[in-house]
């Protein structure tokens, strides 16, 4: 089996490459595959994130086991076939931890034919930038009601505080 998958590079103007590659490989041979279809040389670290359909980031895959005892997730023990096995299911593939280039990475279509000299890019649109977006990280604010917080105890002076009562 041949798997088609469409891989969008996250920045402004479209960049996306259709790659067709065979179901029995690993995460670390489609990381190769994917760095290389959009210019890069593959010696950055990489991970694969597993994910939902609204592309919520979940488990990580890393390039490399980094567990003392060798027996981690990690690409090389990850085959493609098992991590997307319907089509529509995604990843998250970020490239180089440094510039964070991020990557949605969908099956988008599993075919029966028996495809030779696999990989192929069968899609190439656009090119990506120079340099990798800003990544803008947000998370709730914590801290909004945090004036409204009624402290029993109040510390003007920490130096005065008695700690032996504590």
């Amino acid at each position: 089996m041949a798997y088609k998958i469409r891989v969008l590079l996250d920045v402004e103007k479209d960049v996306i490459r259709d790659i067709l590659v065979n179901e029995t490989i690993n995460l670390e041979d489609l990381h190769y595959i994917i760095a290389k279809s959009f210019g890069f040389q593959g010696l950055e670290m990489a991970s694969f994130y597993r994910t939902n359909e609204d592309w919520e980031q979940g488990e990580e895959i890393p390039l490399f086991d980094m567990s003392d005892d060798g027996t981690a997730l990690c690409m090389r023990n990850c085959l493609l076939k098992d991590v997307l096995k319907n089509e529509g299911n995604n990843l998250i593939y970020v490239y180089d931890f440094l510039s964070m280039w991020t990557f949605f990475v969908e099956l988008s279509k599993i075919t029966d034919t028996k495809e030779k000299d696999l990989p192929k890019i069968m899609l190439s649109i656009g090119t990506k930038p120079d340099k990798a977006p800003e990544k803008e990280f947000t998370a709730e604010d914590l801290f909004d009601d945090l004036d409204n917080f009624d402290d029993e105890t109040d510390i003007e002076n920490l130096d005065e505080f008695d700690y032996d009562n504590y």
